[in-house]
């Protein structure tokens, strides 16, 4: 089995919300080669389906790619206070949509980008959800709304779910709620 071997990483850049490292890595016929890569803190991401196969989705826009998309609630795991992934996931969910889920599953986790970054983006579905009220972080999107998952390939073919989580979570729901 040819592996490739990190032989030791240095900082180059780090934030809150991630660090760039510099790694020593060793190929399996021996030669060497430095790689960036981004370390960060675990993603958690949520929602509901409801009793008539609709998931609770944010529609954003996001200014790096400058497009827009259905998306899940999602951030990033606080565990410096001790936050477990599905805690976080709960908290996203009622923070970005104002509705509570109920008893939350675990769906997947996905490592969106692993050649370049070791985060890893915890998916959480529930069945129920209770509304609380309006988003304390509704500046995360422009609305909330309850998308049949019917509709899921459709829009994942004409680009209207472009987060590579979200798609995971929702062509999985389909499969397990529609097919």
């Amino acid at each position: 089995m040819s592996v490739w071997k990190n032989l030791g990483e240095k900082t180059v850049y780090e934030n809150p919300w991630l660090r760039v490292n510099l790694a020593d890595v060793e190929l399996p016929d021996g030669r060497h080669l430095d790689h960036y890569l981004i370390r960060q803190r675990p993603v958690a991401l949520a929602t509901a389906v409801n009793e008539r196969n609709e998931a609770l989705l944010l529609w954003r826009h996001r200014f790096i790619t400058d497009s827009w998309g259905w998306e899940l609630a999602a951030g990033v795991v606080e565990t410096e206070k001790g936050e477990s992934v599905e805690a976080a996931a709960a908290r996203e969910m009622l923070e970005e949509t104002g509705w509570r889920p109920g008893p939350l599953k675990h769906l997947l986790t996905v490592e969106p980008s692993n050649g370049l970054s070791d985060a890893r983006h915890h998916v959480y579905w529930s069945e129920s959800a209770e509304y609380v009220g309006h988003p304390e972080d509704d500046f995360e999107s422009e609305r909330r709304e309850w998308v049949p998952l019917v509709d899921v390939p459709g829009l994942v073919a004409q680009g209207e779910v472009r987060s590579a989580n979200t798609v995971a979570a929702l062509l999985m729901l389909h499969q397990m709620r529609v097919s």
